[in-house]
């Protein structure tokens, strides 16, 4: 990939990133844009992007979409003092590995199940989070049926099991 392509793609992700950013802040109640310790560590994550998509290393994404996104979770735990929502918000972790290998994916790294893989993860990672976050509190909306999100992952792996790749 050339350098031109690759200042895009940094400047692009950079500006996606950014955009993001604000608008989390308006759709989510009381979170405000401020400036607090945790923006250091979403702009470590933000800097390892840049770096890989600069000097053609497309798998730092992975790393930088993991630190990024646990300073987003810190981010939003410092502005709301909801510090007691890790014991959920760990479930992420996977989700942020599986938006760096799509990233890295897109920037030309890894080979033809890359795309599978990274879905795989966030796919996991979304219903680990949903099962944590309704186990502790935090999603009193699916109330006593947290358990079907169980259920339906073991369907969903049990079936890929028996499908042929």
């Amino acid at each position: 990939m050339d350098s031109n392509r690759r200042s895009n793609i940094a400047v692009g992700l950079v500006l996606i990133l950014i955009g993001l950013a604000f608008l989390v802040t308006r759709l989510v109640p009381g979170l405000e844009v401020m400036f607090s310790w945790p923006w250091i560590v979403i702009g470590v994550g933000v800097a390892l992007l840049v770096i890989g998509a600069l000097t053609g290393v497309p798998d730092m994404a992975v790393p930088a979409c993991i630190v990024g996104g646990i300073g987003g979770i810190l981010y939003y735990q410092n502005a709301t003092g909801n510090w007691g929502s890790w014991s959920y918000m760990w479930a992420l972790i996977p989700g942020f590995v599986g938006v760096g290998m799509l990233l890295a994916a897109l920037m030309g790294s890894r080979g033809q199940h890359a795309y599978r893989d990274a879905l795989r993860s966030i796919l996991t990672s979304a219903v680990l989070f949903l099962v944590f976050g309704s186990f502790f509190g935090a999603f009193t909306w699916l109330g006593d049926y947290w358990p079907l999100l169980l259920v339906g992952a073991g369907v969903i792996v049990l079936v890929m099991g028996f499908i042929k790749k």
